[in-house]
């Protein structure tokens, strides 16, 4: 499970005091149903309200897929520390958060969003947060136009959705530019995000950025369609939150693709593989399936093997061979 820090769903529970759970339940129905339909925040998310209801229901899941994210950032690279921070499309600001999780050297945050509502949202929720989340840099902006500020961990969160196809490889190129250190890109796990994911490598190996992950290897993605690279991770629903969803089970898995780039000074260390599907267990031993440098291939590791069997037979899936 991952869970929203503290503050953070302090500060979620702080907006809700008052609140109509039927109203945001609506508009909550209206973001979903807007997203289905191909079309970007900025069509639903106009007010106060309107970002309380994305951060009740979305929130929670967009920041347990950074979170994800940024901790296999750590096992890639754990001698990268860095200090400062551009969440790109910031939305109310989950990813900066995860950020700081899992770096607290991170000394200063840049939100940048087109979204008053979203900027204004994250402002209100770092007031249960960390003295450098009061203080983070918020600039309205969009990703086409202008110069982003250069940091060392560009962050764009569920972002890439919100730009229309023909644009996202010139919004790649531009936060690879701001980008010092480390580069995040998460998508929604779908077929869609995951063709976003994979322009955006294409476009990064282009301009010399070293792939830290999910990827063992910086060659054609061996997957063929209708297959797709993505991930899962369990969170967590509050009462609040099913009510929002009109859901019943007490927990979401939130499916969702990303990409990690890196400077080549960043220190790293590449995968030798990565398993892309949860494993499948039976009594001669574990069925894995694993994309490595010759491509997805069934691996099994029988009980008999038992050094190898100890070192795998914990991997879940999105996780990297040992």
């Amino acid at each position: 499970m991952s869970e929203l820090p503290p503050g953070l769903r302090a500060a979620i529970d702080r907006e809700l005091s008052g609140a109509s759970r039927k109203d945001l339940a609506a508009r909550t129905a209206a973001t979903t149903d807007a997203y289905r339909a191909g079309r970007g925040s900025s069509a639903v998310i106009k007010g106060r309200d309107d970002a309380l209801a994305y951060a009740l229901a979305r929130l929670p899941a967009t920041y347990a897929a950074d979170a994800a994210v940024f901790a296999e950032a750590q096992d890639r690279a754990p001698g990268f520390a860095p200090k400062t921070l551009l969440d790109a499309g910031c939305g109310p600001g989950g990813g900066s958060w995860a950020a700081l999780e899992a770096w607290p050297s991170i000394a200063h945050v840049t939100w940048f969003d087109a979204s008053e509502p979203f900027l204004e949202m994250a402002g209100r929720l770092a007031d249960e947060g960390a003295k450098v989340l009061r203080g983070a840099d918020r600039r309205r902006g969009d990703l086409l136009a202008g110069d982003l500020p250069k940091a060392e961990l560009v962050l764009a969160s569920y972002a890439l959705a919100e730009i229309a196809p023909a644009a996202q490889a010139a919004v790649v190129g531009r936060l690879w530019a701001a980008c010092e250190g480390l580069l995040a890109l998460v998508e929604p796990g779908t077929p869609a995000g995951y063709d976003r994911i994979l322009a955006a490598r294409g476009t990064l190996i282009e301009a010399g950025a070293q792939i830290l992950a999910p990827c063992p290897h910086a060659g054609a993605c061996p997957l063929v369609a209708p297959d797709w690279c993505h991930f899962s991770v369990r969170l967590p629903r509050s009462r609040d939150h099913r009510l929002a969803k009109g859901a019943a089970a007490p927990f979401e898995d939130e499916k969702y693709a990303y990409l990690l780039a890196a400077r080549p000074e960043v220190a790293a260390e590449i995968a030798t593989g990565r398993v892309l599907a949860r494993p499948k267990t039976g009594k001669a031993g574990i069925e894995f399936k694993l994309c490595g440098t010759d491509g997805v291939k069934p691996r099994f590791v029988p009980k008999r093997d038992k050094t190898l069997h100890t070192q795998v037979r914990r991997l879940g899936w999105g996780e990297a061979w040992p």
